[in-house]
């Protein structure tokens, strides 16, 4: 055999070692980029990730954390392997996940991608041997366990005990464990923790005991779940989804048929050509993936979805089964009328409530927003937002499958006089802090950076322990990093609106901002924003002003619901005022951020700025502008349960504020 031969056999040999003649399957979960944090293309600080990515130290081991110090930031990035991943797995998975942060994430100065088999992250900042708990993901399984209380605690109990196991110090050992433990007679729960073999075993097991407690609110009663921080994660199933020990690279063996020392030339055959063959494969497949993660950036960047409802058809019911649950769309079982259709209470054979929204066929929108809120929907998961649990599609059916919140929808309870007393300060705080969370989720923590454009009580829903879930994604809108979209397409309920996009178009995440603001004020006072305050000499005010207007006179407290004034903390009282304040200025630019917002809901020490006077206030059938020159208002404002759609663009010309 020529020199030359030998030397493409020797490469292709070397290349076999770290990839697998037969390409097994990667599994993809999810990928976060910081639009914060950004470089320029073609700078300094993308050649030194790009040398980090080509490290050697990336193809021979289940873990590796490194730094390169070059011409621009600092970069630090590691991966891990999950523990019984072997070593060509593990290099597999490792090169598409840098070939997918590279394409995916091009000008992000901090990223970090999951899949099932492994973790990859990179930062500016030193993060090494440190508990990191953002980005974090949850994923369950759609079916439900029977006796739930029970299998609970027995999942608890193993998971706690796992993650013992995995964080236990220990020389050379892996920060991984696995356990298993029978919760009935024929059904039997399996579970893994791991960390970061960087983190110390006290910060392995603190970091552990965090994505455990998170179980509850993600996965609870549910045949599988798992929750994942950049630091540590864990997983459980009904099924065995680990080997029970770590796969290794099987041993080369050195005799081949012809006894001592020798290869026969078959044999060199015999390894050759399906090597070749293998490593073409796996050329043409990382070039494929490549091509294919730079178009659906390229379409993205053009502001489109890279979602197909087709993703999501695991989730989809036939007809029949809804229809036998809602007893034939009775109107016993009917909870109300939302903007897009009825929603019904139904009941699964299994025994599952279940709220059913049947999308009105009159809309000329509705399968435009029906395919948007299950796109959109399918893909989030946080325990402030409703679960979807499935859809229908079926000749003109539209029909979106929910939870069932016994209470309803806050505006059920906050406004009536007669039930608002169920809502005590305490659940009103957790209520705020919750919905706070969750469009923080949206905007900043979920794959897809979401403003849900329809905020408001209504859209609000309660479980039987006064939980809350935020529901219709219906007017969703996907954005891009931080931008602001001017759109004509104006969309939501007046009184909840903000200015800038009601008149301007001008979309953002500060809209949604201004919307919280609003909730706020309700949730505090048990009032709708709408002009029903009387000050001296009868003047009728909204909300927003009236607030202003007792700030301002150092009686802010005097907003409090009077049903609840035995049992609220006024520090928090006075603080939601002042936070809902800052939420509905004119200004944009002036609101707070959500997660600034979530640290002001915590107490984070920080000193919170003077508010301005609110954007704008209804009084006597005419809108008013912060100067207070009054001008013909079109639209019947004192109703802040309009939806405002298309049709409304034209008489919103004439609204000024």
């Amino acid at each position: 055999m020529a020199i030359g031969s030998l030397k493409i056999v020797s490469l292709l040999l070397i290349s076999l070692l770290f990839s697998p003649t037969n390409e097994a399957h990667v599994t993809y979960l999810h990928h976060n980029c910081s639009p914060n944090i950004t470089f320029a293309a073609n700078s300094a600080f993308q050649s030194d990730r790009t040398t980090l990515f080509s490290s050697p130290a990336f193809v021979n081991t289940d873990f590796y954390n490194a730094t390169v110090v070059g011409g621009g930031d600092t970069v630090h990035g590691l991966f891990m392997c999950r523990g019984d991943v072997n070593l060509a797995m593990c290099h597999q998975c490792v090169v598409h996940a840098t070939q997918r942060l590279s394409s995916e994430c091009r000008v992000s100065k901090e990223a970090i991608i999951w899949y099932d088999e492994c973790l990859l992250r990179y930062s500016n900042r030193f993060f090494f041997s440190t508990i990191d708990t953002r980005p974090r993901l949850s994923l369950f399984d759609a079916g439900s366990v029977s006796n739930q209380a029970s299998f609970m605690r027995t999942l608890y109990d193993t998971m706690n005990r796992t993650a013992d196991e995995a964080a236990k110090p220990a020389v050379g050992k892996k920060k991984y464990a696995t356990g298993a433990a029978n919760f009935s007679s024929f059904q039997t729960v399996y579970c893994l923790a791991q960390c970061t073999p960087d983190l110390s075993p006290s910060d392995c097991r603190s970091c552990l005991s965090g994505v455990i407690g998170e179980l509850k609110w993600c996965c609870s009663g549910k045949q599988g779940g798992r929750v994942l921080y950049p630091s540590c994660n864990v997983r459980y199933e009904l099924h065995p989804f680990y080997q029970s020990e770590a796969a290794g690279v099987p041993p080369t063996n050195s005799t081949g048929s012809q006894g001592k020392g020798g290869i026969s030339s078959g044999a060199i055959v015999a390894i050759v050509v399906p090597t070749s063959v293998a490593v073409l494969i796996f050329i043409v497949g990382i070039c494929c993936l490549s091509k294919r993660a730079m178009e659906k950036y390229d379409s993205d960047a053009k502001g489109k979805s890279a979602i197909d409802i087709g993703k999501v058809d695991s989730l989809q019911y036939d007809f029949s089964t809804i229809e036998a649950a809602t007893n034939k769309f009775s109107a016993d079982n009917k909870l109300g009328e939302g903007g897009f259709g009825p929603v019904y209470k139904g009941t699964l054979a299994n025994g599952l409530e279940i709220a059913v929204k049947r999308l009105s066929r009159e809309s000329g929108q509705v399968v435009q927003e029906f395919k948007n809120e299950v796109e959109v929907v399918a893909k989030l998961q946080h325990r402030n937002l409703v679960r979807l649990l499935g859809f229908c599609v079926q000749g003109q059916e539209n029909i979106l499958v929910y939870e069932y919140f016994p209470n309803k929808s806050l505006d059920h309870i906050l406004f009536e006089p007669e039930k608002q007393k169920q809502l005590d300060w305490t659940k009103r705080y957790k209520i705020v802090k919750g919905i706070a969370q969750g469009i923080k989720y949206l905007h900043e923590d979920s794959r897809l950076k979401i403003i849900h454009r329809d905020l408001k009580t209504s859209n609000i829903l309660l479980d039987s322990d006064m939980n809350l879930k935020i529901s219709d994604f219906g007017l969703a809108r996907i954005f891009m990093v931080d931008q602001t979209h001017e759109t004509i397409n104006i969309a939501g309920t007046l009184g909840y609106i903000s200015p800038e996009y009601a008149m301007h178009g001008q979309l953002s995440v500060k809209s949604d901002v201004f919307s919280f603001g609003v909730l706020l004020m309700e949730i505090i006072s048990g009032r709708r924003n709408s002009p029903s305050y009387q000050m001296e000499g009868g003047e009728d005010l909204d909300l927003l002003i009236y607030a202003w207007k007792l700030w301002k006179d150092g009686e802010p407290l005097e907003l409090l619901d009077p049903t609840i004034r035995e049992s609220y903390a006024p520090d928090e009282v006075m603080r939601c005022i002042h936070i809902g304040l800052l939420c509905v200025q004119s200004d944009p630019a002036e609101r707070p951020s959500m997660s600034s917002i979530v640290l002001m809901l915590e107490n984070y020490p920080m000193t919170l700025p003077t508010p301005s006077l609110p954007a704008y206030f209804v009084q006597n059938g005419a809108s008013r502008n912060i100067l207070g020159q009054s001008t013909p208002n079109t639209l019947p404002m004192s109703v802040n349960e309009m939806s405002v759609s298309d049709e409304c663009v034209g008489k919103l010309e004439s609204w000024r504020f």
